[in-house]
């Protein structure tokens, strides 16, 4: 799995914050009833609404290792345009079409 060298960077030099900040996601996703795939395209909204190119990435990888289409995510970006502008949306959909892209070839 691809990891950015910032976050690399930030889990050695600081292993615990890292380890609690992973346990509080892992709470927060098991807090409630959604399903993986539900909650990582509800996380990839979040990214896109935020603007945060890495982010969305991470999303993107994420919900399509929990079983979600590349139309799906699309369809997710879309969903965005009226709450977060066009300029936005456009630009998350090119970080997730880098995703895909890459996804695409390995298939």
């Amino acid at each position: 799995m691809y990891l950015p060298k910032p976050y690399e960077n930030f889990s050695k030099n600081y292993p615990q914050v890292l380890k609690d900040y992973q346990q509080l996601g892992k709470s927060c996703r098991e807090a409630g009833p959604l399903d993986p795939k539900c909650q990582d395209l509800i996380k990839l909204g979040i990214a896109i609404g935020a603007n945060s190119r890495g982010a969305v990435m991470s999303s993107v990888r994420k919900a399509l290792a929990s079983g979600s289409t590349p139309e799906e995510i699309t369809h997710a970006v879309f969903l965005s345009l009226t709450t977060t502008g066009f300029p936005n949306m456009i630009a998350a959909l090119g970080w997730v079409n880098e995703v895909l892209a890459k996804y695409l070839d390995k298939k």
